[in-house]
């Protein structure tokens, strides 16, 4: 793999990208903001405070790891899927001197943009209503990358292995919402039955909403663990992406 060919697909869909951000940011900052103002506000009036903090304070950070994973995983499963499948941009690209790992690494980092750009705009935004306690909160940016590239890694795998578009629907009900529900955004899952907060824990959501939930309160300690396992995990599943698309694309 040849990082700066890589670079060259990561550069090719920034230039897509900017034709079309405007809608695109829209969409995407529209669907957080209804979870925050419809919960936050909305539940908020029933449920005062978890764990000494108020309601709408506590899903807030939860709201920059949410909106970080659907921007990776929108975009490197059926994004992904229709420039390989439909629109053959991968044929056109693979024309060229970029090779299949180079083109698989630069929709790694494509999706792992996204994440970082979408969790960084809901930041902005909490941090601008007062929702968040301390300047720590920097320090997630480039963790949205990392862990974005985690979203990005599962995606491309299944993306690799799918016999039509339609089996997405699979991916998003069976993995993505159970996720999304049980990652500890909207209430703590010290309460629940045990099996699920082992199964949380390995998840990449769960551990990215604890470290945008510490770092928003100031609390670097208790993310650092969080960090390790989402690096360690990028590592682990790294070799995958490039394997399954190999087979999909060469057989």
């Amino acid at each position: 793999m040849n990082l700066k060919r890589a670079f060259r697909v990561w550069q090719r869909h920034l230039s897509v990208y900017t034709k079309l951000y405007k809608s695109s940011i829209a969409l995407n900052f529209v669907e957080p903001a209804l979870y925050l103002a419809a919960l936050g506000l909305g539940l908020g009036a029933f449920v005062k405070e978890i764990n000494g903090v108020p309601y709408i304070q506590f899903i807030a950070p939860g709201i920059i790891a949410s909106s970080s994973m659907f921007a990776a995983i929108y975009e490197c499963t059926y994004a992904t899927y229709v420039r390989m499948t439909f629109q053959k941009t991968f044929d056109a690209i693979l024309a060229t001197p970029i090779n299949l790992n180079d083109l698989v690494a630069g929709e790694l980092m494509w999706g792992a943009t996204k994440s970082l750009l979408y969790g960084t705009i809901i930041i902005i935004v909490i941090s601008i209503f007062g929702l968040v306690e301390s300047p720590l909160i920097i320090l997630v940016i480039p963790l949205l990358f990392i862990t974005g590239l985690i979203f990005a890694e599962i995606s491309v795998m299944f993306t690799a292995v799918v016999p039509g578009i339609d089996s997405f629907n699979y991916f998003y009900t069976l993995f993505m919402t159970p996720m999304f529900l049980f990652s500890g955004i909207f209430f703590p899952l010290d309460n629940l039955p045990p099996v699920v907060s082992k199964i949380a824990f390995f998840t990449p959501l769960y551990h990215l909403v604890n470290i945008c939930r510490g770092l928003s309160f100031g609390n670097l300690q208790c993310c650092v663990w969080d960090i390790v396992w989402i690096i360690a995990v990028v590592i682990l599943l790294a070799p995958y992406p490039f394997r399954l698309m190999q087979r999909r694309i060469l057989k």
